[in-house]
């Protein structure tokens, strides 16, 4: 694991980040380990429209669509 060394944080902005720390219950180096593991390992808008891209299926018509909507309300009377 590495280690990571933030210099020159403003005043304001290490205020706000002990409170939010103190407010969860944690360590300022729990809550700061914690907010960059979920930023670090969340995908970017862009790489989620990318997976999107990839795995969406547009075959679909709104013929298709409206036919099985059709069904679904066949089956329930």
């Amino acid at each position: 694991m590495a280690a990571i060394t933030i210099r020159d944080v403003p005043e304001p902005a290490l205020r706000g980040l002990k409170r939010k720390a103190a407010e969860k219950g944690m360590s300022l180096q729990a809550y700061l380990l914690d907010l960059v593991t979920r930023d670090g390992t969340t995908p970017s808008l862009a790489e989620m429209m990318e997976r999107l891209g990839r795995e969406a299926d547009a075959t679909l018509s709104t013929s298709d669509i409206l036919e099985a909507i059709d069904g679904g309300r066949e089956h329930r009377w």
